[in-house]
């Protein structure tokens, strides 16, 4: 009886030795801790960056996945890029906790850090701080100003664009051009900037804007047939695009924000394969006082409150 007694006793102990060591139980590694705290430690150390939708997607991927893997490098944390379907999504996924740096623009900044007041914009390139829009028209046009928009069909980028909707229509009512009755129906908005110059150099649109680093690189790489569309018209400087980080360092570790900002200000010659991605030779420091400006132009045309 008693080995009977003793045969139990010894199943039961390595059935709940067993089960302490198991998927369900609270076994502790050499660090002191549980199964599933090692498990959530690792997967926070996963840094997601992203940016907005502004161009082809396929180019997008290519630059910012080139990015991801160079951070990844540089900082020693596992950095995965993740695209997002249009402008909205980023800053709701900015928001979410679901990406901690990100690509905007000065006016998706802005819309950020209005829902993330922690969040800090650190690097920009340095033609952003006197970044311009470009209206271009089918070559056939004769159209000198802005004024000589009027009557004409017209297509923004995304209505969340800074360089592509934004500022394009900011100095146009400064030129006495009301997008919404002026033209030839009402403005559209392409949602893109590689779509905007593709739809006037097609024909479906007469005139329209887009960010004037989308264009030159466009013109360099003759994506667009010049002898179709034309520059009419640069706006006057404002700041645009920058990266904005999250407070990573309550996640990731205490000085992780200043080592994405080192990793991305430390960018050389090394790295220029990247850089020309970006239409860059390096970043410089940014600071969230420098879209100042942006936010003014928004409220006043009613497209943030």
């Amino acid at each position: 009886m008693k080995k009977t007694l003793l045969a139990i006793f010894s199943i039961l102990l390595i059935i709940a030795l067993t089960a302490c060591g198991g998927n369900g139980g609270s076994a502790k590694n050499e660090e002191g801790k549980t199964t599933s705290e090692a498990n959530t430690a690792a997967k926070k150390q996963v840094l997601k960056i992203g940016a907005i939708p502004d161009q082809n997607a396929s180019d997008l991927n290519r630059s910012f996945s080139a990015m991801a893997e160079y951070l990844s490098e540089k900082t020693g944390l596992e950095v995965e890029y993740v695209p997002s379907v249009d402008y909205a999504a980023l800053i709701t996924a900015f928001q979410r906790g679901e990406i901690q740096l990100g690509w905007f623009g000065g006016l998706t900044g802005v819309q950020v850090r209005n829902v993330v007041p922690e969040a800090e914009a650190i690097v920009q390139r340095p033609r952003d701080e006197q970044f311009h829009s470009v209206f271009i028209a089918q070559n056939d046009l004769q159209i000198d100003s802005l004024d000589d928009l009027k009557g004409l069909s017209f297509t923004f980028g995304s209505e969340s664009s800074t360089s592509g909707h934004l500022m394009p229509r900011y100095f146009m009512e400064e030129a006495g051009i009301n997008p919404d009755q002026d033209l030839d129906g009402m403005p559209n908005y392409s949602g893109s900037h590689d779509k905007t110059y593709k739809l006037v150099e097609s024909g479906a649109f007469q005139t329209g804007a887009l960010n004037e680093a989308v264009w030159e690189t466009a013109v360099a790489e003759g994506k667009v047939d010049v002898n179709k569309v034309k520059v009419f018209y640069t706006t006057p400087p404002y700041y645009d695009y920058h990266w904005i980080v999250g407070n990573v360092d309550e996640v990731y570790g205490e000085g992780t924000k200043d080592k994405l900002k080192e990793a991305l200000l430390s960018m050389n010659e090394e790295q220029k394969d990247i850089l020309d991605l970006f239409a860059t030779d390096k970043f410089i420091e940014t600071k969230n006082e420098n879209y100042a400006a942006i936010e003014k132009v928004a409220k006043e045309l009613g497209i943030i409150k």
